[in-house]
């Protein structure tokens, strides 16, 4: 049962103008070509002959026209409006491309991660109800093919990439084609149904199914979130009155963004659908070991991005000038720790006199514009989102002129239902909501919230929709937070991961965990346990490419699992945890330890794709070491 609320929500959220003749993601998408059919609308990696590399470009209109062939080859296979279209792929520009061709069929978008299991990928498709999926490549085919049996809706299979094996190709069914295929296919029946597109969008509404998403699933069987058309051209909208707000816009037609996020992933959807409204060219590229070397390249003016990559990035420099030593070291320390204090002065902590203000300027010239041209030397800001960023990372990088904007949101809400401009920045906090987004603080501490971007409910779940969605449309979150007299959101934690101490104190783990990383510059993941026991103990794995740089510097040598069990990597570990401890209270405090012999893998569905800790699993995977914390 949801909770009385506080008496404290924020105030009346502002008007969102939307033109009432935009319905849905395809409208959005058709006024943009209108509008700049001549403006650059994606641009992506294409991998030559002999391992060369370039980046392509394709305008509004050449968007338009693939997506109408698209959407001509779905319709050409009976899709209907609403009908579920499965892509199971990583982040690329075949999969931004499959989704617009949906939304002009007035189909419905199912995320798959390729990295999910068999098990749970035959779950979705069969739950969603999906009569067609785009699958990125061999991998993802082969293993729809071994479903096959399990998922008799699914009538055809797209192969993004690559050719269709020979014993497939003569499969009368034609259950497998490529997406060239699909696209010839949809030519043939635009050229002989040249208004279908244009009709299907033009009978698209705002309550039509748009996407169907299901939650990553840190516990039990994932839940199929239902989003209309509704929520993405509010988000859109919003997102952009909300963000321009201020004394200056912070999203406009010129901008670019690198998007690398799993489009799988609410917010890498969001981020499919804010191009339309304001028009700004996207990069994209998946690969997350090319994000920083990208970023060098396309010269994006934002990304969004999940905690972890800034984490790493922090900890890739810093790991750098550690190697350097010497006098590169020790202004890399100054530069950071004096352009910190004038970061925190500019947002209304502490204080920033002349003195400190000029030496921050010399080191940004020396030391922080270097670091800079690493990523592009063109990044106004970064978005952070999926889970609390540790504020001493966050607080760096804005220091080093690219100030990370923390927002917040559910696959539930769309994704932005909170967002922090540069004057509401305050380090820790999600920002003040989205105008058109109400939210409240019930009396246990959950936030709840109410607006246009949330949900309709779970797919075949009334129950659980009901567990979370109230009559006056009051969406309970699961997270922890409070509202600040500003109005700015801040997180605590999630309701359900707080646990008890046998002493009787609660433990918020996520905020340990985050302080933990941003203190440890070789820390990968941190896992705080201690439900009914004593104290508080961790799981403890290190970042391979850091700690490994680390132990050259300490004469030691050998594998990951090697440099882990040496006693001066448990004693560097123990100085890390002995400084979070200082920061803790006594309850809070990590007691005991365990280095994990390899870092926790979504291959091993300890972590969800989009990166968050699937604690139940880990415990499972972990029970020994755990009980040797208290034996």
């Amino acid at each position: 049962m949801t909770p009385s609320p506080s008496p404290a929500p924020t105030p009346a959220p502002a008007t969102v103008r939307i033109d009432p003749a935009v319905r849905s993601v395809g409208h959005m998408l058709r006024n943009r070509i209108g509008a700049t059919p001549d403006r650059r609308a994606y641009s992506y990696p294409v991998s030559h002959a002999g391992g060369d590399e370039t980046w392509e470009a394709v305008t509004w209109a050449e968007l338009g026209t693939q997506a109408t062939e698209v959407a001509g080859g779905l319709m050409s296979l009976g899709i209907e409006p609403e009908n579920r279209v499965a892509i199971a792929s990583s982040t690329r520009y075949e999969w931004a491309l499959a989704n617009y061709g949906i939304m002009y069929a007035s189909a419905a978008t199912v995320t798959v991660y390729p990295t999910s299991i068999a098990d749970d990928v035959a779950y979705i498709l069969d739950d969603s109800g999906s009569r067609l999926v785009f699958a990125e490549d061999a991998d993802q085919l082969g293993k729809l093919l071994s479903l096959r049996e399990s998922i008799p809706d699914v009538g055809t299979v797209v192969l993004l990439e690559g050719e269709v094996p020979a014993e497939l190709a003569q499969d009368a069914t034609g259950w497998a084609v490529t997406l060239d295929e699909l696209r010839a296919t949809g030519r043939e029946y635009m050229d002989a149904n040249p208004t279908a597109v244009d009709d299907r969008i033009d009978a698209t509404t705002l309550e039509h199914l748009s996407t169907l998403i299901y939650t990553s699933g840190t516990t039990g069987r994932p839940k199929g979130v239902r989003l209309p058309h509704r929520v993405w051209v509010f988000e859109a909208h919003a997102s952009e009155q909300t963000s321009n707000s201020g004394p200056e816009d912070l999203l406009t037609i010129d901008d670019k963004q690198f998007l690398w996020l799993p489009l799988a992933h609410v917010m890498g959807k969001l981020l499919l659908v804010l191009p339309l409204q304001i028009g700004f060219e996207t990069a994209i590229d998946g690969r997350i070991d090319k994000i920083v070397e990208n970023l060098g390249v396309v010269k994006p003016t934002f990304m969004g991005s999940a905690p972890r990559i800034f984490e790493k990035a922090y900890n890739g420099v810093a790991t750098m000038m550690a190697n350097e030593g010497g006098v590169k070291e020790k202004l890399f320390h100054w530069a950071s720790r004096v352009g910190v204090q004038v970061f925190d002065a500019d947002n209304g902590v502490g204080s920033a006199g002349t003195w400190v203000r000029l030496q921050a300027k010399i080191g940004d010239k020396l030391v922080m514009s270097k670091i800079r041209e690493r990523f592009g030397n063109n990044v106004h800001y970064f978005i952070s989102g999926s889970a609390a960023l540790n504020t001493d990372v966050a607080r760096w990088f804005g220091a080093a002129g690219m100030p990370i904007l923390e927002g917040y949101g559910l696959t539930e809400s769309s994704a932005a239902s909170c967002l922090t401009r540069p004057q509401t920045y305050r380090a820790g906090y999600v920002g003040p909501p989205l105008d058109g987004v109400e939210v409240r603080i019930a009396d246990d501490g959950e936030v709840q919230l109410r607006g246009q971007g949330v949900m309709d409910g779970y797919h075949n779940n009334p129950e659980a929709t009901a567990e979370v969605l109230d009559a006056d449309g009051w969406f309970s979150t699961g997270d922890i937070g409070e509202i600040d007299e500003e109005g700015r959101v801040r997180i605590t934690d999630r309701k359900k991961e707080l646990f008890k101490t046998s002493n009787g104190k609660y433990v918020a783990p996520a905020q340990i965990e985050a302080k933990f990383k941003g203190l440890c510059p070789v820390a990968s993941q941190i896992v705080t346990v201690g439900d009914d026991h004593s104290f508080v103990s961790a799981l403890i794995t290190l970042d391979d490419e850091a700690v490994t740089a680390w132990a050259a510097r300490q004469g030691l040598s050998g594998s990951y699992k090697d440099i882990v069990r040496a006693p001066e990597t448990r004693e560097m570990v123990q100085g890390y945890v002995d400084e979070l401890n200082s920061h803790l209270n006594r309850w809070e405090q990590v007691k005991k330890f365990t280095i994990l012999h390899r870092d926790l893998g979504v291959e091993y569905q300890e972590v969800t794709p989009s990166l968050k800790l699937r604690r139940k699993v880990i415990h499972e995977h972990f029970e020994r070491e755990i009980e040797a914390h208290y034996a």
